[in-house]
């Protein structure tokens, strides 16, 4: 009886190890998925390679995770599923979110960034309260004032962003009672709307904005209104992975930590958006 116990032990043991093995994963190809249509964090260049933020700064922390990466584009609607399907094992430039959380896990934040609104000059809404000042939404005694403020300006009007983003949540949440909120594909594809006076206004990242605000041909473009965080506002950038990959997070939470410390992330964010994006740890 003795003996078989400690071979049923033995073997328990094996299983276990076994398992352990099987589960366990050596990292040397990471498939990173990237929207490549929101400069300046992704972009497609003429020649239909990638650029941008995201693209800079993940080069730098494969290195440092002494990993090899293939970047591949997909649509945004498409990066999550894609993700737990199996397509990718890391999707860039995801905001933190509870919602989010229920459906993947975060690599620490690579970026710390805000949201406002984008207007036309001269046109249905005028200049917001707070314009570029930063508002935290938590803060709810001296933010909520504020919104209700903005709220007040916008009853009536039509406000664009990209469908399936945390900019959207918040618009709905804050006033979609009173707004017709109307959704697109790319942030691109709304600024054509504003532009042509079909929607009224843009909500967006604060860093889209500072970057589409300083290329030729956006000159009556205007931001305007606070610098937004917290809330529902998924301004905490991150890497999205499968749930449980601990071994692929330990990776590039190391590597971000390390990039942050050496300025990297500083020097990248500042030169592709003109702000200091780097996370607090």
């Amino acid at each position: 009886m003795k003996r078989s116990r400690l071979i049923a032990a033995v073997l328990a043991a094996g299983l276990s190890f076994s398992a352990t093995a099987v589960l366990a994963k050596d990292w040397t190809l990471v498939r990173v998925g990237i929207e490549g249509a929101f400069p300046p964090w992704n972009a497609l260049d003429s020649k239909g390679e990638l650029t941008g933020f995201d693209v800079d700064l993940i080069r730098d922390l494969c290195t440092r995770a002494k990993v090899e990466c293939e970047l591949m584009t997909g649509e945004w609607t498409s990066l999550i599923p894609s993700l737990n399907a199996g397509k990718f094992d890391l999707i860039m430039t995801l905001g933190i979110n509870e919602k989010r959380k229920q459906v993947v896990d975060f690599t620490v934040p690579y970026a710390s960034g805000v949201a406002t609104f984008l207007i036309a000059k001269g046109g249905p809404v005028p200049e917001l309260p707070m314009t570029g000042e930063r508002l935290n939404l938590n803060d709810k005694e001296k933010a909520d004032p504020v919104m209700k403020t903005i709220g007040e300006a916008l009853d009536g009007k039509a406000i664009g962003v990209v469908q399936a983003t945390s900019q959207e949540q918040l618009i709905r949440a804050y006033f979609g009672d009173t707004v017709t909120v109307r959704t697109y594909k790319t942030s691109g594809e709304r600024d054509l709307d504003l532009k042509a006076g079909r929607i009224d206004a843009g909500f967006d990242s604060g860093v889209y904005g500072t970057s589409i605000l300083a290329k030729p041909g956006n000159e009556d473009l205007a931001m305007t209104g606070p610098l937004v965080k917290g809330a529902m506002l998924a301004t905490e950038v991150a890497m999205g992975m499968r749930k449980s990959e601990t071994d692929l997070k330990e990776k590039f939470d190391a590597a971000i930590k390390s990039a942050a410390a050496d300025g990297v992330i500083r020097s990248l964010s500042e030169k592709w958006s003109k702000l200091d994006l780097t996370p607090s740890f």
